[in-house]
């Protein structure tokens, strides 16, 4: 049987700069395979998106639930921007009731990843990068309040991000993105949780 896994964010979901085998949900499901598991991705993610981005882009696309896991990783680009901190929250909250409906209305079957943090990487060289970092914990503490409040599953990537600040191979060959090591560390975080969903 395959199981059905629906992916939904932003430049960090679809891997930018990195091969499809690298992205984050691509080495998630490998590593399901590698414990039985068949599972089938699909993102919905573009590099940039915002989280009102984001829920256009999913209007443009083929939804066909009830997915067997859903995943959301949404925020960076509403910081990026400048965006108001409360406008993230309702527009956060709005995409996991929805990620909750894709996966059935089971939020059991609903994973967020927090926000990494860019200003660690070399994009980020001459800006104030402790204001990043402090923005960015601001953002995931919005999207941790709310995940919790809704009873859906967290992985915490923002402190794996941080180690690419003294290993630079964390990063892909833009200076900002992940790199697939970076991807890999992210799946290896979420497999407990897929294998809890999943079996």
């Amino acid at each position: 049987m395959t199981l059905r896994y629906l992916a939904l964010g932003d430049s960090y979901t679809i891997g930018e700069s990195v091969r499809e085998a690298e992205r984050f949900p691509n080495q998630l499901a490998a590593l399901l395979a590698n414990e039985g598991l068949t599972v089938d991705v699909k993102i919905v993610a573009r590099t940039g998106w915002t989280t009102d981005e984001l829920w256009r882009g999913i209007q443009a696309e083929t939804i066909e639930p009830p997915y067997d896991m859903v995943s959301l990783l949404i925020g960076v680009n509403n910081q990026y921007r400048g965006r108001d901190i409360e406008e993230y929250r309702e527009g956060f909250a709005f995409l996991l009731n929805k990620a909750i409906e894709y996966a059935g209305g089971d939020v059991k079957r609903v994973i967020v990843f927090s926000i990494p943090d860019w200003g660690v990487t070399p994009f980020a060289y001459g800006r104030d990068t402790t204001t990043i970092a402090a923005e960015i914990d601001a953002f995931n503490q919005v999207n941790l309040e709310e995940t919790q409040k809704a009873g859906a599953h967290y992985v915490d990537v923002t402190p794996t991000s941080r180690l690419a600040l003294k290993d630079k191979t964390l990063i892909a060959s833009d200076g900002l993105h992940p790199s697939g090591k970076m991807y890999a560390e992210w799946a290896k975080s979420a497999l407990p949780v897929a294998l809890e969903i999943l079996k």
